[in-house]
């Protein structure tokens, strides 16, 4: 009989008082008891509505029919069947909007925590079972992969499986791209993503770093010089946009981007890091987003007094309502429905504050987010030190500037067609690059899809 209790069984985590202090994993993940019980919520129902949300084709209830057997390994291979980050996306996926979305337990309390569950099961096979795959025969065939992002591994790792040469070039010195540089270890622990990209490499992907296409090579040089039979870019969008406003070029001023990858892969917050950082004792992060709650949560425990100012209201706020419940938690301050309007310095440009007007909203648009306008006569200011923008990003345009028959949208993304092909034969590109900034999951969908289209072109299938 299913367990029709109404709610997820809860996460054990540290403390809100004590993890705003470190940077170790908040949530702890599924003791084989909890997982045993919400594995019994799922319904196994007959359609599988939930496999609908996933990018990546998880066979859902199959994996959950496992647990619920106290299979976990067995379960933890149907989740590798389709998914090559199973620890990574149990974590991080915005599963409410994804697979549990669809999940029927949701229409009267809460769905089956499905991510929770997939964390589960990764984590007791990287921790019981964990064994490297072995590489298949070659067939003689080179796929070059742009970047080391959620995309380009996915990509990287299905072409390995079916005997393709893959070779990931990344600018930076450590593969992973935005699940290193750009998330928390609070939320994803590097050595996860280690342990992910170790079983890549035992499929035979080769990883370059420190190698910046249009830099270090052009496209032309990769199948010309190097002899490549295609390529993928998934190069993500690491460009990030400011507001236009007096002070923006203040001493104290910073991009999340920059930021986060001071803290998360060069461990800026340690005692003895080489790497400068910003140690502030009031910051204002400008933005609503996952990105904006991961910069808050991080000059937290650089033991700042932390504000989020953002233009909408709390319902309006495109964070995770995980990350959000989070982030109050750790006494992290809603600036709500105000704006910056100008950044305060004094006269060495030094940061001092943050001048901002009072907004409200208005009706919804077309797709159903609701406007916001200024109130005339209901500026104020907030003092401060340091201002974090997280107001998005886009692709960088160092590809494009070096291969002009690549043809990009106004927002700087790669154009593609349906197959994920690009205007350059035999290149083709997929996630952040081609979609702007989205989620781990819709990248590595868009890396898979990719394999596939690939795979077609050079075997003849």
């Amino acid at each position: 009989m299913p367990d029709m209790i109404n709610t997820k069984y809860p996460m054990p985590s540290q403390e809100p008082d004590v993890r705003n202090k470190n940077f170790l994993e908040v949530a702890q993940g599924y003791t084989e008891e909890l997982a045993l019980s919400e594995s019994q919520r799922c319904l196994q129902c007959k359609h599988k509505p939930c496999m609908q949300g996933c990018p990546v084709n998880v066979r859902i209830p199959e994996f959950i029919k496992e647990i619920q057997d106290g299979k976990f390994e067995e379960a933890y291979q149907i989740i590798a069947g389709t998914n090559a980050l199973p620890a990574v996306c149990g974590r991080v996926c915005p599963q409410e909007n994804q697979c549990e979305k669809y999940c029927v337990r949701g229409i009267k309390g809460e769905p089956v925590g499905i991510g929770r569950l997939e964390r589960f099961v990764a984590d007791y096979h990287n921790e019981n079972n964990r064994v490297l795959p072995e590489k298949p025969a070659s067939n003689g065939k080179k796929v070059a992969v742009i970047g080391s992002g959620p995309s380009s591994l996915t990509c990287a790792g299905d072409l390995a499986k079916k005997g393709y040469e893959a070779t990931i070039f990344e600018a930076l010195h450590i593969p992973g791209g935005v699940l290193v540089y750009g998330i928390p270890e609070f939320r994803l622990p590097k050595s996860i993503v280690r342990q992910e990209i170790e079983g890549l490499e035992a499929l035979g992907v080769k990883i370059e770093t420190n190698t910046i296409l249009g830099k270090s090579m052009s496209i032309d040089d990769l199948f010309d010089k190097y002899g490549f039979d295609a390529v993928f870019i998934g190069s993500g969008a690491g460009l990030p946009k400011f507001m236009n406003v007096p002070g923006i070029n203040n001493n104290g001023v910073f991009s999340a981007n920059e930021f986060l990858t001071r803290i998360n892969l060069m461990k800026a917050y340690k005692p003895d890091s080489m790497t400068p950082i910003s140690h502030p004792k009031k910051a204002v992060i400008v933005g609503g987003g996952n990105v904006a709650m991961d910069a808050a949560r991080c000059a937290k425990r650089l033991g700042a007094e932390t504000h989020i100012v953002y233009r909408r209201s709390m319902d309006e706020l495109p964070a995770r309502k995980e990350e959000v419940e989070h982030a109050v938690e750790e006494d992290i301050q809603f600036d709500l429905l105000c704006n910056p309007v100008e950044i305060l310095s004094d006269e060495n440009y030094n940061v001092t504050g943050v001048r901002c007007i009072r907004m409200q909203l208005g009706e919804p648009d077309d797709s159903g987010r609701r406007g916001v306008t200024e109130i005339p006569g209901s500026e104020f200011e907030m003092d401060c030190d340091c201002v974090i923008m997280a107001l998005g990003t886009s692709p960088n345009p160092i590809i494009k500037k070096d291969t002009i028959a690549l043809k990009t949208d106004r927002r700087g993304c790669i154009e593609v067609d349906e197959t994920g092909k690009t205007s350059i034969d035999r290149v083709y590109a997929g996630g952040d690059a081609v979609t702007g900034a989205a989620t781990v999951i819709l990248a590595m969908g868009a890396g898979k899809e990719a394999a596939a289209e690939i795979d077609k072109l050079l075997s003849g299938n």
